[in-house]
């Protein structure tokens, strides 16, 4: 078989997830500092390798098992976090899906006692110990090393619209930051970080990581942590902008339209198109934008050459995409999109939480136990 003709083969765009929770006290609301061991043994022995300690102890990372489609993501995402949440409740713990912690400060975290973090911590520094983040990752199944990376050329288009929907870190340290997605900011401080380069095939991406691992400043792809960028363990594509969502059933969504974004993209290709591609200078202002405003906002239409507001933006994307969908059986689940658009995400709730607290009288440290508490709610949401 040509390559040619290889790469047009319909790729499987099988999907993987995983989340990153805070952990953090049922009663106060504070994240933890340090994890009680026996509670990651009994985690491990409820979940096996699906469990994992993060950077900092405050976090538990969590991943599904390959899905064939969106449906049966949501069974493992769902199954994912009542498992967690049994395992921790018996502790006075709670998780929280949620990118930021509203009051928690990074200087009190300690990071998980591990070579990888150990290594990690002494190299970043102070940047490192900011990472109190967390966020969703999602991964399709392509099994052409260079359709991979032309996938990953044309799919930075769409990543400043799906971060808009996710968006669930507008505090950090107590304030307000003003923006929908504050994890940004933070993971913008780490290298090799942000949109990737646009490469022409998969061989010209290993030659660039190359140069880096020869350098001796990298061991391999795995600490190229952009956007979005060819998985170093597993044949997939992973799309790594998004928030973490605090309900399952958005990050379902997200999880959906991505699918039938590449699902898009290929039936393109068969078709002999391909979706415009755009210089990073101009996707970086709609990441931002997305950063800034998420849905509330407007991102730029490079053909139009304007802003248009996100709900008019998400409409033409949920057109673009509405065959793929039928075909991958998720239509509801990419209407979905609507509904968070309508209610907002979770960064609204959390603004909402805590003004709603404030009006009844509480101090801004109970205001704050109050956007946690919601926060735990919305968690467990359908879960």
């Amino acid at each position: 078989m040509s390559v040619a003709s290889e790469i047009l083969q319909e790729p499987k765009l099988s999907l993987g997830i995983e989340e990153e929770y805070l952990i953090v006290e049922e009663d106060t609301g504070k994240l933890i500092r340090e994890v009680p061991p026996s509670m990651l043994q009994d985690a491990q022995e409820a979940l096996g390798g699906q469990v994992s300690q993060e950077f900092f102890q405050s976090q538990i990372e969590v991943g599904t098992h390959v899905c064939a489609n969106v449906q049966e993501a949501q069974e493992e995402l769902i199954r994912l976090r009542r498992t967690v949440y049994d395992v921790v409740e018996p502790y006075g713990l709670a998780i929280i899906a949620a990118s930021s912690h509203p009051n928690a400060s990074y200087v009190t975290q300690r990071h998980t006692p591990r070579d990888r973090y150990e290594i990690l911590a002494q190299n970043m520094q102070v940047i490192a110990q900011r990472m109190v983040i967390c966020g969703m990752h999602i991964h399709a199944g392509i099994e052409n090393d260079n359709l991979r990376i032309d996938m990953m050329n044309q799919t930075t288009y769409v990543l400043p619209h799906l971060l808009a929907l996710s968006s669930s870190s507008p505090y950090w340290e107590g304030q307000d930051t003003g923006l929908m997605s504050y994890r940004i900011a933070v993971w913008n401080e780490i290298p090799r970080t942000g949109l990737p380069e646009h490469f022409e095939s998969y061989a010209e991406f290993e030659r660039h990581v190359d140069v880096l691992v020869h350098a001796g400043v990298i061991e391999d792809s795995t600490k190229i942590w952009w956007d979005i960028r060819p998985s170093h363990r597993f044949p997939t594509l992973e799309m790594r902008m998004t928030d973490i969502c605090t309900r399952v059933e958005d990050a379902i969504c997200i999880a959906a339209l991505y699918q039938c974004w590449l699902h898009m993209l290929w039936r393109l290709r068969r078709e002999n198109q391909r979706w415009r591609s755009y210089a990073n200078m101009l996707l970086y202002e709609n990441r931002w934008r997305a950063q800034r405003y998420g849905i509330d906002g407007a991102l730029i239409d490079f053909g139009r050459g304007l802003t248009i507001p996100y709900a008019e933006l998400l409409e033409e994307l949920l057109e673009s995409v509405m065959p793929d969908a039928e075909i991958l059986g998720c239509v509801e689940e990419i209407k979905h999109a609507r509904t968070i658009l309508k209610r907002g995400t979770s960064a609204h709730w959390q603004r909402k939480a805590y003004k709603e607290a404030k009006l009844e009288g509480a101090t801004t440290e109970q205001a704050i136990k109050a956007v946690v508490d919601m926060l735990i709610r919305e968690t467990m949401h359908g879960v």
